[in-house]
Formats: C-alpha cells, structure tokens, sequence
C-alpha cells in the first residue's frame, strides 16, 4: 500500500493532477485487475446479501416510490436498460441505480465498513450491476466494478472523517462508486478522475438526513449518490469536465467542508498490480438496526436471561464516542426515547434497541419496529430506564488499527432497585468476522431464504442463488438471474395505490 498525504493548495500552486487524490483514486479504479479468489467470493456473499434485504423491502413505501419513479423511465438508447427489483421490464441504468439503490438501504440491513467514518460499501452494487445490464457486461466485469468501487471506498473511510463535520458518508459512496463503474467499462484514467470529482461535489450533503426525526431520505441518499455517479461518468465520457482539484482546492471539499485550510489526511492506496482486498475488511449485519447496534442486539440477548427486567432500576451502556453520539443519549435527540418516532429514528436508537433486545431476546427486521411494539408500557418503562456514556477505553477500541481488535460493541452496567449491579460486555457482533459466529456463504444463503420467504418460491431462490454463485460465469443476459422473481402483479398491486406524482 501506498501512503497519500492529501492538503489543501492554494489555486496558485497549480497543483498537477497526478499529485490530486481524485486522480490517484482514478488510477486505482483503471488499474484494477481481475478480483483474487477470496474478493471475488466476498462480492458475491455481498450480491446475495443486497438481494436478501431487497426483497423483504419492496412493499415498503420508500421503496415502493422510487420504483414507481424508475418504471417511469424506460430505457435509454444506446443500451437495453437495466432490471428494478421487483418490477417487469427494464428502465434507464440511472433509474435502476435509483430504485435498487432504495431497495437495498431500506430497511438498514446490508454490509457496513466503520474507520474513521462510517459507510455501507453495498451500496456500490446497484448502481454498478444497473450500468452492466445497460452496456451488455458480463459477471466478470461486474466483480471487477464491485471490487474496484470497496477499495475506494474503504480506502476513504479509513482516512477522511466526515461525520465530524456533520457531512453524510455518501460524499465518500459517490466517488467509490464512479471508480467502480470506470473500471466495469475499462474507462482511461482521465476520464474517471473527472466523473469522481463530479460526484464527490454533486452529492455533498449534512448529516441531517441521520438526526432528529430521522425520515424516508435515509434510504434514498446512498441510491441518489448512485444515480448522480452513474451521471457523472456519462458527462465525463462525453467529455465533460469537473471542479478541480475537488478534494485540495482553496475552495473545495477539504478547505469548506471538511477541516479547512490547514486540513492534512493520509489516504492508503494500493500499488499498481497489487490485489485489492478493502472489501475483505467490511462485514454484514445480522440484525436491522445501524451497524453500532449489532454487538448490542447480542449482548441484550445474552442478558436479558440473568436480568429480572421488572426490577432494573437503570442501565448504562459504556460504548465508544461515535455509538453515544449517533445513536445513543449523546445524540441529545428526544426522538430516540419517543414511542411514535418513525422506524428510521429507532434504528438508530441504542436505547430503544437495547431494552426490545433485552425483553425479546431477539430482533425482527419487522416486527421489532412496528409500532405496537414500541408502545407497549413495559417497554417504554425499561427504554426510558436505558443511557449510554462515552468510554475512552472503547473509543479507542473502535479505532484500533488491527481489524481483529477493532471492537463496536460496550459494556452494560444494570443496576436493580436492591442496588444489585450486572455487567456484562461485547466487544463485536456475533456476526463480525472477529465474532462467535462469523458470515460465511450458508449464513448469506440463509440471510437470503429467511428474507424472501413468502415473496420468492423455494425453486426461484434456487435460481437466484446459482446465479449469484457463479457470478464470474455469467454473460451479458445471464445478468438477469440477479433480480430473484417475484409476483410482479402483487408488487404492482400495491404500487398501484401510491399517491401519483410528476411522473
């Protein structure tokens, strides 16, 4: 790996493009070779994986919306357009990316990467596979895009903080995915450079979207950075150009948004010819609820057997600095103690999320959001009950540079009215690949089958699955068998009684 120092440059020093991170991520995008074994593996655990939440979303309004807005634009010519999760037909590759993107993001259930920000590399994946089908690319360039896109994009997570200064992760989605769609359709360097720096200034947006009430936006923001990339290449092949340099320039994204002029941020990237792995360092969920959650739901699980809830008097969660204050007490948002709060704000609620663990000693990506549950008097008794508190041991933790002690979990302090105390800790989700029960390809297949259970027959999972399997084989029409069948009539049943918009 190489070490990039990225500041910021006055106009005057006319900083050469070869020395602009935009260009150097370029490079590594147009450089990538054909996936080893084990990132090829990985990326198709990932297609499966964003099938899996796919499905058990699309009757979910977000979702509903934005494949109604997709179906609305057919494809595009030159090109056969590209499949919708869900729908019949084929629409333009940007609209795919839109709607799939939706899809995938919905219910806060696919892969996550955590370093120095925060991000969810899968997202890369539809609007990649939507440019495929469009172009007519094979399997084999798709792992290519997809392996490419999780190397920049890890590479930026684990460099540049953007939460800090309350700008959302997508910035970073945006170039990893203009990256990812240059090296699918072997694209020069210089033309990625321009589409990456498009992107990273069309889709810079605040945290917003993730504070307070949390809205339906969460889920269209990583598909709206995918749409805006998967535009910016089309500009950019058509030779358009872009602000530069966009992440070094006196008024660019490190000067005005990030930390200012004397922003200073190391940046690793591989060298040429050398394997791209950054995808081998994310991991999934097993639960639905924001990836800090995870260690948590299990930690609750093992607990709530030696706890007599009815008698707690108060728990502490002692966590790291980002879990208190995204989604624990230090977030300071009422809505997170709120029983009408919308299902986007609870899961992003360590509190809530905590104390339905605790009483279930499981967690449902629907049923443990519907709204009787989190009325129910005993639980609102017990989530009010629940704090979280910065502890710099596990602060630290977070940000160990050894992947293996990377730790995302806390330590729970319960405290009963007889002034009895209970600890217990957990340091990664079950889950994670440093956990008890690691993600292996049958925890994917069994990911995908318990989701599209009653949405997907046992024979098209089977199919779907195949597929997946032999993503590297597939050819330009076998990209199809990626979007498991459905009962299109049913889905189109309920789209059908959407409010109707512009389009």
């Amino acid at each position: 790996m190489i070490e990039h120092h990225v500041r910021v440059h006055p106009s005057a020093d006319r900083l050469p493009r070869e020395d602009q991170l935009a260009w150097k991520l370029a490079t590594v995008a147009t450089g990538t070779v054909e996936p080893d074994p084990e990132s090829a593996a990985m990326a198709v655990n990932r297609v499966i994986d964003n099938a899996s939440v796919a499905m058990a979303s699309l009757v979910r309004r977000p979702v509903a919306v934005a494949r109604a807005q997709a179906t609305a634009h057919r494809a595009s010519t030159p090109g056969t357009g590209a499949r919708v999760f869900g729908a019949q037909g084929r629409v333009s590759p940007e609209w795919a990316a839109w709607a799939n993107g939706t899809a995938v993001r919905e219910l806060d259930f696919h892969d996550t990467y955590l370093a120095a920000d925060y991000s969810h590399p899968g997202d890369n994946i539809p609007p990649i596979l939507a440019v495929a089908q469009h172009t007519g690319r094979t399997g084999e360039d798709v792992l290519r895009g997809v392996v490419a896109a999780y190397e920049l994009h890890v590479a930026l997570v684990k460099g540049i903080c953007l939460h800090a200064h309350r700008i959302d992760h997508v910035a970073h989605l945006s170039a990893a995915t203009a990256g990812g769609i240059g090296a699918l359709l072997r694209l020069p360097t210089e033309t990625v450079y321009q589409a990456i720096q498009q992107a990273v200034h069309t889709t810079t947006s605040t945290r917003q979207s993730r504070k307070g009430e949390i809205s339906s936006w969460k889920a269209y923001a990583p598909a709206f950075a995918g749409k805006a990339a998967i535009e910016a290449v089309d500009r950019a092949m058509r030779g358009e150009t872009s602000p530069s340099p966009i992440y070094e320039g006196e008024d660019g994204f490190l000067a005005w948004m990030l930390d200012g002029p004397d922003a200073d941020y190391t940046v690793w990237l591989p060298e040429a010819g050398e394997a791209r792995r950054g995808i081998l360092d994310t991991y999934t969920k097993e639960h639905s609820a924001e990836y800090q959650a995870q260690a948590l739901i299990d930690l609750a699980r093992r607990m709530g057997e030696k706890i007599p809830l009815d008698r707690v008097a108060s728990i502490v969660l002692h966590t790291s600095h980002h879990t208190h204050n995204v989604i624990g007490s230090g977030a300071n948002d009422p809505q997170k103690y709120d029983p009408k709060a919308s299902r986007e704000t609870l899961d992003h609620s360590v509190p809530y999320i905590f104390a339905v663990a605790l009483q279930d000693r499981a967690w449902h990506h629907e049923r443990s959001y519907a709204p009787e549950r989190a009325a129910r008097p005993d639980t609102i008794a017990l989530w009010q009950k629940i704090t979280t508190v910065e502890d710099p041991e596990w602060t630290r933790r977070y940000h160990d540079p050894d992947p293996q002690q990377r730790a995302f979990g806390a330590r729970a302090v319960v405290t009963l009215d007889d002034g009895t105390v209970i600890e217990d800790e957990l340091g990664v989700a079950d889950a994670h690949p440093a956990g008890a029960r690691p993600f292996d390809r049958p925890a994917y297949q069994g990911k995908f089958r318990t989701l599209a259970e009653n949405i997907v027959t046992p024979e098209a999972q089977d199919r779907f699955l195949g597929a997946a399997e032999h993503l590297a084989e597939l050819s330009a029409s076998d990209l199809d068998g990626l979007f498991p069948e459905v009962d299109t009539e049913a889905v189109a049943a309920y789209d059908a009684k959407l409010p109707k918009g512009v389009f």
